[in-house]
């Protein structure tokens, strides 16, 4: 099993940046894939960027390409998601999300482990 930990979240004001950080634990070469994810009430939940095992490969949701990055470290066992020009639309509680595969997917099913989220809201 992996266990995922996200921490970043918070309060900002728009045009402002956080970085969130997702912390693996336990069987770690399960985390191959990484993405994150996010969700806001009543809504399903809409992916927001994914990297690959090596981090050569990323994705991009549309709504957050040019102001979102994602990387990862692996020697920390560590994905991270440095939103930048963030807008209230962006407020949401963000997922980690890990694969045993080593590819980039959107599809929030193809994904083995998740984390519990960490919120984040956007004023404006």
């Amino acid at each position: 099993q992996v266990q995922l930990a996200e921490s970043g979240g918070g309060l900002v004001q728009a045009g402002g940046s956080l970085r969130l950080s997702c912390a693996a634990s336990g069987r770690t070469f399960g985390m191959n894939g990484m993405g994150w994810y996010r969700q806001t009430p009543g809504k399903e939940r809409e992916f927001v960027a994914a990297i690959s095992l090596s981090g050569g490969s990323t994705s991009y949701s549309d709504s957050v390409k040019g102001r979102f990055t994602i990387s990862r470290d692996n020697t920390k066992n560590t994905v991270y998601l440095q939103m930048n020009s963030l807008k209230p639309e962006d407020t949401a509680v963000y997922y980690c999300a890990a694969r045993h595969a080593t590819s980039v997917t959107r599809r929030w099913d193809e994904y083995d482990y998740w984390g519990q989220g960490t919120q984040v809201t956007v004023s404006s």
